[in-house]
């Protein structure tokens, strides 16, 4: 399905800052068979990721500098009608802004923020791109997770600060929270218990895929490494957690529908 615009909320662009920009595009471009659009910025390397001609990713090579303390990672953009705003919301509910604001051409207008948990994410205000132009379709993201110590000092943070509604779903035997921009589901939340270690707080990716267990073997063919196996979600789908050859942590999962 193609997509022209998102509401307030909901998760509109997802870019992978890498330790290895070539490596990296060359591991998705196999994985997810993903065209490959290629650009000079003023801070370095930008690459677009694409199907049938749409944006549904993008990746850039990390400086020496900031790649010393900071691993590879996957950043999610939620959609904002107004960034600077946000940026009040966000410092009132208890979250920091790391960087912006500031616009990307004219593109749109960005800023990244960490929350009182310190899981970065950040914000997007369209003006010439939207964000992802294709969703409910194989390789493209489809859900956004976040794992938390406190739910519900996340609950309220997000709340105040995008503007998300919540749900409990009960269909499984642990808590588990929905997000929904407006009436739609957008992504979930769920506690960290022991058995997650010292992992500190952070938001997943999810990638729509047609077979999630060739697509974990694809990846590990080719140099990634399959963190969590896959698995059944009942009523959902089969889902695995992937780290890529840089080290930055991706979902996939097959859904039973594409209703999303």
């Amino acid at each position: 399905m193609k997509v022209e615009s998102y509401i307030q909320g909901q998760p509109c662009w997802v870019e992978l800052a890498s330790h290895d920009w070539q490596a990296g595009k060359s591991f998705y471009q196999q994985l997810f068979n993903w065209q490959l659009v290629d650009m000079e910025t003023p801070d370095g390397h930008y690459t677009t990721m694409q199907i049938d001609g749409g944006d549904v990713a993008a990746m850039y090579q990390m400086s020496a500098e900031i790649a010393k303390d900071t691993p590879s990672h996957w950043t999610i953009y939620f959609a904002v009608d107004n960034v600077d705003e946000t940026i009040e919301r966000v410092k009132q509910a208890g979250g920091q802004l790391v960087i912006g604001p500031h616009n990307v051409g004219d593109a749109g207008r960005m800023a990244v923020f960490l929350d009182p948990e310190g899981a970065s994410f950040a914000v997007w205000q369209a003006m010439e791109h939207s964000g992802i132009q294709h969703r409910q379709m194989a390789n493209t993201l489809c859900w956004v997770e976040l794992a938390c110590s406190d739910t519900g000092v996340e609950k309220q943070f997000y709340s105040q600060a995008l503007g998300l509604n919540t749900k409990l779903n009960d269909s499984v035997d642990f808590e588990y929270t929905e997000w929904h921009a407006k009436d739609t589901p957008i992504g979930g939340m769920m506690a960290m218990t022991e058995e997650w270690g010292d992992m500190p707080t952070h938001w997943m990716s999810y990638f729509d895929v047609d077979d999630c267990d060739a697509m974990a073997a694809r990846a590990a063919e080719i140099g990634g490494k399959v963190c969590v196996p896959p698995t059944d979600i009942p009523q959902v789908g089969r889902f695995a957690v992937i780290n890529d050859p840089q080290g930055a942590v991706f979902s996939i999962i097959q859904l039973i529908t594409r209703e999303y």
